[in-house]
């Protein structure tokens, strides 16, 4: 390694220690060394220049001497910090060349000579200068140790003239010189050649940004006493910015005591508000400063933009010349049309910004609003209309986003927050305002608002004709049901979907399918699947008639969730992705609940089919976007993650992501009706885990009185089964308690009804945790014919009800997959024993190809002497599809009729 100290020449030679000029300054006190930025570095070592282009403060100067210490032995390194002197090209040769003769002392001296006798006012032949030299420099250069010369701070004397020699330096560049530049903005050098031929490497800001860890690094380095969220909101708000994060230090420093201790970073003050002064603003020109602080006030921009906030036309040009120099932009795209500016930046810019400037901020924001409104961006028109100080403006916008729009996205956050915004008179002044509010507070649950709002329709009646107060009732009606589901009331909201769809005009087609998805999710829960699946149907081709692809994503989610009650899993997540594909053509950057929603169903599904890492990935994307959504689907993404994080036996986490959810529903102001159930009953689960059974008995005891009794309430939209989970684990704690009679009649029970009503995914689960009983109690024979059934109707492919069995008793399974058909979900099952377990038996069939789960489920059905239209039905399938299996069952038996598929199949014992 290389040190500060005289630098290592050529051979055993020590060169003399250098003049001020060619001083390499030492690293910062306090530095965090970034060796993966230097390893990049190391990358282009072969070639003839390294680039480092990054606004003020990124840690430009400091990359090159920590590269510099990092090279190899046998490289040297010359260092020549600029300055706004070293734009005259004669001054900045002079220094270069001065330089190379620390290391070769005959290079030069003519020129040198041609050089201080030149006239600045006269022109003079650089090029050829440099040729000669150039020629010179190749004798004396070796590849055995090359030479490094760093040219610091390359934007102090950029210039036209400069900019001319050094391209024709680097385009004749000999073997074993190497050149590094760090510079503000990027020097005017045509570079495609050397970049095509692979001897350009540049780093920009985005990689000069501190990365979390770095950010941290360099915080704990000097003791930084700030913890949790704060420190979080610090490092976010510095964006990597290195000199941000070491002001912020030095203010802390001066605090004294903790008490005093700055809380975060904000660019309009103190040392960041100077520094950025002095380093950057105040270099540009005027007209490039009036254009910062006129735009300064837009969370995002692009030139058109800029244009209409400024009245102006050279936005664009203004633009090109922030990124040329570096300005602290941050593009937004890669097709480099929107931009914003880095947070501090843009902090300075809007508390300085003078109240004598020729337009207020008011004007500025309405000029954006006009022009993001004659783009269709509604969201963010209504947002500079609220910091215009104009909420008649922002309400009149609201009114013109429809109400089908408002529930295919169900973003509801925006609107939510927007009416902190807007006057209780302005809200209640037409009553388009106040259906859409009432539409926003019922999705966000906010039920007691969304009624109280919703009720000052009757304002408005009588309505100007029949027809207007026709739809307005019928818009009422939707609105109540929706409500009344949310409250856990089956009849009401029964009542009101059902006369609102009776009564909704066509065009109304966004509430007719909330009332549609609103009774499939109540039939669910009433086991009337059948009805579920009728009204899946209704929905569906409703959204492709009216061609809305938010709407047949949200049909394909209440299809998937019907599918997953019959234990079809695998079509469930065909379902999910099915409706995530549909949704793939919409804008990337905007918020979708029902994408949310999909994403995290399909974790859920995912964790099913015991592929945990896969599913908690999908779990954590949903759950991101739910959140930016407001979306109460965040219950979904918790407790399903507190669940996984229970079998895993990590119960901090599981309670931590129950205590998240609970949190969110109380800031949120969700009731409790219509969250607490379900997470008390995760509570129950993971209590019984740690054996904490008193506590799981009190709740049990109250969550069935509450969901199993005479009056049951009906079960929570994100947990349609509840009732049934109440009765596993109240068996399961029965069976703790030695009860294991108890148990296993409630099991026994809760198989037979679920089997009855087609939940399969629930009998499956009772058949499960019935078979793992008599094993614990020794009972093995007994266990079997529940093994079997459970493995006949999970052919769909729900993998996790097995899992315990799978654990605890391995070997019995091998034994009982041994005798099952050679199946997809008998395969499935073999890929998750143990890796120790012997080798699978071979298969004695016959058969030359193996049949699908869903082709021996029909089967199963042929068997059983069912029509192809009994198959249809209960196996939720067209008719076409059930003939398409038959003819395929067929074909993989080698035979022609139905009666001799049954016969062949019962020979290679295909049926149990």
């Amino acid at each position: 390694m290389t040190d500060l100290s005289p630098i290592q020449g050529p051979a055993s030679a020590i060169i003399p220690t250098l003049e001020g000029r060619f001083y390499r300054p030492p690293l910062p006190d306090g530095y965090v060394l970034r060796p993966r930025l230097c390893e990049r570095l190391s990358a282009g070592l072969d070639g003839r220049l390294l680039l480092v282009s990054a606004p003020a403060g990124f840690g430009k100067s400091s990359l090159a001497v920590e590269f510099c210490q990092s090279l190899p032995d046998h490289w040297q390194s010359l260092w020549l910090g600029l300055s706004s002197r070293d734009s005259d090209p004669g001054r900045f040769l002079e220094r270069l060349l001065e330089g190379l003769q620390q290391y070769f002392p005959q290079v030069g001296a003519q020129a040198l000579g041609l050089l201080k006798m030149r006239q600045r006012h006269q022109p003079f032949a650089f090029e050829e200068w440099l040729d000669g030299l150039l020629d010179e420099l190749t004798v004396h250069l070796s590849t055995r140790t090359p030479l490094l010369l760093v040219l610091d701070d390359y934007h102090l004397a950029q210039g036209p003239v400069l900019d001319r020699c050094l391209q024709f330096f680097l385009n004749h560049l000999p073997d074993g010189l190497l050149v590094l530049v760090t510079s503000r903005q990027r020097p005017d050098w045509h570079l495609a050649r050397l970049r095509l031929s692979r001897h350009l490497l540049e780093l920009h800001e985005q990689d000069l940004r501190l990365t979390n860890d770095e950010s941290l690094a360099l915080l704990d380095r000097h003791s930084s006493s700030l913890r949790g969220e704060a420190l979080d909101n610090l490092i976010r708000r510095s964006e990597g910015w290195v000199a941000g994060l070491r002001f912020w230090l030095l203010a802390a420093a001066e605090a004294g005591n903790e008490a005093d201790l700055p809380q975060g970073l904000h660019g309009g003050e103190g040392l960041i508000r100077d520094y950025l002064l002095e380093e950057v603003i105040d270099c540009l020109p005027p007209e490039v400063q009036a254009f910062l602080y006129d735009t300064a006030s837009q969370e995002r921009f692009c030139s058109e933009l800029c244009d209409a906030v400024r009245e102006a036309h050279d936005s664009a040009e203004i633009l090109r010349y922030l990124q040329a120099h570096q300005v602290f932009l941050v593009p937004l795209d890669e097709q480099g049309h929107w931009y914003r500016y880095h947070h501090l930046f843009s902090d300075l810019l809007r508390t300085r910004r003078s109240p004598n400037a020729m337009l207020p901020a008011a004007s500025l924001h309405l000029r954006a609003c006009r022009w993001f409104n004659a783009q269709g961006l509604l969201d963010e028109a209504v947002e500079q209309a609220l910091r215009a100080g104009h909420p008649d403006v922002a309400a009149n916008l609201v009114q013109n986003l429809s109400e089908e729009q408002l529930l295919a996205e169900q973003n509801v956050g925006m609107l939510l927050r927007w009416k902190m915004d807007l006057p209780d008179s302005l809200l209640i002044s037409t009553p388009r305002l106040i259906v859409l509010y009432s539409w926003a507070l019922g999705l966000a649950c906010q039920l007691d608002a969304a009624e109280e709002l919703s009720s000052h329709l009757s304002r408005f009646l009588p309505a100007p004709s029949a027809t207007a107060q026709k739809s307005m009732l019928a818009q009422w009606l939707a609105l109540s049901g929706i409500i009344a589901r949310g409250r856990g009331d089956r009849e009401l909201t029964h009542l009101y979907c059902t006369e609102a769809l009776e009564s909704l005009p066509h065009k109304r087609y966004g509430q007719r399918l909330m009332c549609l998805s609103t009774l499939s999710n109540l039939a669910i829960v009433d086991a009337d699947l059948w009805r579920a699946r009728g009204l899946n149907r209704e929905s569906l081709e409703l959204a492709q008639r009216v061609g809305n692809p938010l709407f047949e994503a949200l049909a394909h989610y209440d299809r998937a969730r019907v599918l997953q009650a019959r234990g079809e899993i695998l079509r469930s997540l065909d379902e999910v992705r099915e409706g995530l594909q549909r949704l793939q053509g919409l804008a990337s950057q905007r918020l979708y609940a029902v994408r949310a929603r999909l994403s995290l169903y399909e974790g859920f599904l995912l964790l099913m089919r015991c592929q945990p890492e896969a599913g908690l990935l999908r779990l954590r994307t949903g759950l991101a976007e739910a959140r930016a959504c407001r979306d109460i689907s965040v219950l979904i993404g918790h407790c399903v993650i507190a669940n996984l994080e229970g079998r895993r036996g990590d119960f901090p986490k599981a309670f931590a992501e129950l205590a998240e959810a609970e949190r969110l529903m109380h800031i949120w102001d969700v009731p409790p009706i219509y969250y607490l159930a379900m997470i008390t009953l995760i509570k129950c689960e993971l209590w019984l885990a740690q054996g904490r059974t008193d506590l799981a008995d009190a709740w049990l005891v109250r969550l069935g009185q509450t969901y199993n009794g005479e009056q049951a309430a009906a079960a929570p939209e994100f947990h349609p089964h509840l009732a049934q989970h109440i009765e596993l684990q109240q068996a399961a704690l029965d069976a703790i308690r030695g009860q294991c009679e108890s148990a296993r009649r409630r099991l026994d029970g809760l198989a037979r009804q679920a089997e009855g009503k087609g939940q399969q995914m629930i009998a499956v689960m009772a058949l499960n945790q019935h078979a793992l009983l008599l094993l614990d109690d020794g009972q093995a024979v007994s266990a079997r014919p529940l093994f079997a059934r459970a493995l006949q109707m999970a052919s769909g492919g729900a993998l996790q009800p097995f899992q315990c069995l799978l654990e605890r008793y391995p070997d019995w399974v091998r034994e009982q997959l041994g005798q099952a058909p050679n199946d997809l979900m008998r395969q499935s099952l073999w890929a998750l024993l143990p890796a120790v377990a012997p080798r699978e038996p071979v298969e004695t069939s016959h058969s030359s190809e193996t049949l699908s789960a869903r082709e021996l489920a029909v089967l199963q059905l042929i068997a059983q002497g069912c029509s192809n239209q009994e198959i249809s039905n209960q196996l939720f399938i067209s008719l076409h599809t059930v003939k398409t299996h038959a003819s395929h069952i067929n074909s993989k038996l080698g035979v022609e009729r139905r009666t001799q598929a049954v016969a062949r199949a019962q020979e290679m014992g295909l049926l149990g």
